[in-house]
């Protein structure tokens, strides 16, 4: 039987682990972006500590998905946070936010603004439940200006809302 969104969410026993970066990670690249060279140390995560991060994103501010990944690499003492596996994390968040609410259940997942996390440089998440097109409405209900970039969207001046994690 296919897992929900919510029951990939369970926290995976081997992780969080820390590995040396390498240049045939998947990751490798947007993590070279960020100033992460072979042989540092980065941290892959489970979802749970993703979540409270997302859950605490304040109405009319943002964050990114290298944001996250900062401050989760900060916790962990580390130089990177594996972006491919917190941005696969991310996307599962927002579809069990959403599994929960068309359920009507009760849970803390119904909290999380997960449409206030965007991708790298204030880019839409295509793969959001209802992709772009959902999250562009979601954020101009917020009051964020949204444009059109060929195919992509993305949040005007997006870098004057991003929140600082400390």
């Amino acid at each position: 039987m296919k897992k929900t969104w919510s029951e990939k969410l369970e926290d995976k026993k081997i992780l969080p682990k820390v590995l040396k970066l390498e240049e045939d990670f998947p990751c490798y690249n947007a993590m070279h972006k960020m100033g992460v060279s072979v042989g540092d140390p980065v941290v892959l995560v489970n979802a749970s500590e993703i979540i409270p991060i997302m859950a605490n994103i304040p109405k009319g501010r943002l964050i990114t998905i290298q944001e996250i990944c900062k401050k989760i690499a900060r916790k962990h003492k580390v130089r990177g946070c594996c972006s491919l596996t917190t941005g696969i994390f991310i996307m599962t968040i927002a579809n069990a936010v959403e599994e929960v609410i068309t359920r009507g259940e009760k849970s803390a997942l119904t909290k999380i603004p997960y449409w206030r996390t965007l991708k790298s440089d204030g880019f839409l998440n295509e793969k959001y439940p209802g992709g772009q097109e959902a999250q562009k409405k979601l954020l101009e209900k917020e009051g964020f200006k949204v444009v059109a970039r060929g195919k992509k969207y993305q949040v005007s001046n997006c870098r004057d809302f991003i929140y600082t994690i400390s």
